[in-house]
Formats: C-alpha cells, sequence, structure tokens
C-alpha cells in the first residue's frame, strides 16, 4: 500500500516524515475509516477540505504517536497539521540542546501562548520530550475544552492552563513573579481583520480546488486568526513584554508566518536588548515557515549559539 504524502521535509525526529499510513491510522482511531477514499493517484487519503475528515485524521495522528486517547475540538475551532506543530516542538529541542546541554528534559517549563482549544504543542511537547507545559489563551470556551483534553488523558501533573484576562497583554499576568519557563511558543494571529483572514481562507479552499464557503472558516476563531495590526503588531507587543520577563525565560521565540515581517522583529528586539537572536528556518514542501528565539540572558553565548 502506497502513503499519502503531501510533499514536506520535516525535521528528522519528526515521526510524521514518512506521510500517512492510513492502514495503521485507522487501526488507530476506527472513525478515521469513514473519510479514507482513494485520491486522484488512487493512494489512500482523506478530503482535507472536509474538517470532519481533518478533525479524524488529527485525532488517530494523536492517538497512535503521542499517547492522546481522548481529543475533540469544539465547531469552529482551528485544527491545525500535526505534522507542521511537530517541528516547532522538534526545532525548539534541538535550540535547548545547544544552548543549554546539560538541561535535564523534565526540568524543561514551555509556556504555549494561545494554546487554543486544541491544546496540540503541549500534547507534543509533554509525550515527546516529558517537558512541563503552561497553556495559556483569552478564550475562556478554548480552555474548558482543552481542560478537558488534559483530564481526559490524565496530563493534569505535566500540562496546567491559565486565562490572560486583557486582550492588549500577552506575558503580563501569566507569567507569576519569580517564576521560571525554559521557554515559550506561539503561533500568532497574523490577519488584521476578519475581511482578510475571510480572503486567506477562500485562497485556501480555492487551492484545494473547492468553492469557497461563505462562513469565515472551518478552523478558527477570532482570536486564532486575526487581531488589530495583524501579526506585526501582535509580534511587537510580544517582543515589547519580554524584556520584563528576561530573567524568568531563557528563550522566548514565536512562529512568524510573513517573511515581510523579519526586518521589523529585528528592529525590535535590538531596541530591546535582547542579547541573541536566532532565527530557525522549517519547510514543508512549498510551504516555508521559520521561528524567531531570542534571549535575554548572556551565560548563554558561551554555548555558542
Amino acid at each position: 500500500m502506497k502513503i499519502d504524502s503531501p510533499p514536506q521535509i520535516l525535521h528528522s525526529r519528526n515521526l510524521h516524515r514518512v506521510g500517512y499510513d492510513f492502514s495503521v491510522l485507522v487501526q488507530a482511531h476506527p472513525p478515521l475509516s469513514h473519510y479514507v477514499r482513494p485520491n486522484a493517484y488512487g493512494d489512500a487519503s482523506i478530503d482535507f477540505a472536509n474538517p470532519q475528515a481533518v478533525k479524524a485524521l488529527n485525532q488517530a495522528l494523536l492517538k497512535h504517536y503521542y499517547g492522546v486517547a481522548v481529543w475533540d475540538i469544539p465547531k469552529n475551532y482551528l485544527c491545525p497539521p500535526i505534522p507542521g506543530r511537530a517541528d516547532y516542538v522538534h526545532y525548539l529541542a534541538d535550540l535547548l540542546a545547544e544552548s543549554v546541554p546539560h538541561l535535564n528534559p523534565e526540568q524543561v517549563r514551555l509556556l504555549d501562548i494561545g494554546t487554543g482549544a486544541n491544546l496540540v504543542y503541549p500534547l507534543i511537547a509533554s509525550h515527546a520530550y516529558g517537558w512541563q507545559c503552561v497553556g495559556v489563551d483569552i478564550d475562556a470556551k478554548a480552555l474548558r475544552n482543552a481542560q478537558q483534553i488534559v483530564e481526559g488523558n490524565g496530563l493534569q501533573q505535566q500540562i496546567s492552563l491559565r486565562q490572560q484576562d486583557k486582550a492588549e497583554s500577552i506575558f503580563k499576568g501569566v507569567i507569576l513573579p519569580g517564576e521560571q519557563f525554559t521557554l515559550t511558543l506561539c503561533n500568532p494571529p497574523f490577519h488584521a481583520s476578519a475581511a482578510e483572514a475571510q480572503a486567506g481562507t477562500q485562497r485556501k479552499w480555492r487551492g484545494l480546488g473547492k468553492k469557497p464557503p461563505q462562513a469565515l472558516n472551518f478552523g478558527g476563531q477570532s482570536n486564532e486568526l486575526f487581531c488589530a495590526g495583524g501579526e506585526a503588531a501582535f509580534l511587537s507587543t510580544m517582543i515589547s513584554e519580554s524584556r520584563q520577563f528576561g530573567r524568568q525565560c531563557v528563550w522566548f521565540t514565536t512562529l512568524v508566518s510573513k517573511a515581510s515581517n523579519l526586518p521589523q522583529v529585528y528592529r525590535e528586539l535590538k531596541k530591546v536588548q535582547a542579547v541573541t537572536v536566532k532565527t530557525v528556518d522549517m519547510a514543508q514542501g512549498q510551504k516555508q515557515s521559520r521561528f524567531v528565539a531570542w534571549t535575554f540572558q548572556a551565560e548563554l553565548s558561551k554555548n555558542r549559539i
């Protein structure tokens, strides 16, 4: 049986480098079988424009590879692609191995900004590396769903959740006085408005060869998709706030969806006097992504980062 594999170049430790083996995934999560059909090449696949099919695929992937037996998301919430999310986590592990090589993985504390209803980053990080994870979100409904995932899988000792009460803040109010984190990660909202998000959704549907729906998106709430000023404004706030917590976190990191925002990011990081800045490129076929990491701790430079 051939494996349906969208062209992608993933991290060497990414469990999804060989693509989707649907025979194995259906065994892990039998409901996935309702959506598996031959694609144009005669290989087993699913309709990636069908939100129920994508959710079933995620449930199978999380169950088979990460031991997550209970996982669901409310209707119209973001259903992220698991392989790309895993790549971010693995490259973060590389960053730690290079900069703090003697750190025990069980001592790592990860702060996920905008964890969402899906909780995917903490699920992968806790399983793959044994990290302690704190997920933060502004959406109470998303956090209630994430808490159900935590409890349904008995992960209360590894994953905890916090609500950000102030829309204008990112780290303020969620990093407590004296608290220490090893890493932060974030997948920021990258649209500046609902109209821009709608246009992006329509392009995505056309890319899948489907007629765009009238609804905004079958995968994302407003706070997941857009914010005032878009990605650039969000990143500016994050960088500005990070300086205040520079001794409480080893590495701050964030995805930067738009390469055109990188010059501004570097200017902002210079302004707040980040000691070391590192950009990590990631690739999945035609899709190029990257995250930027920065630290205020000068002692890390001794490790030649």
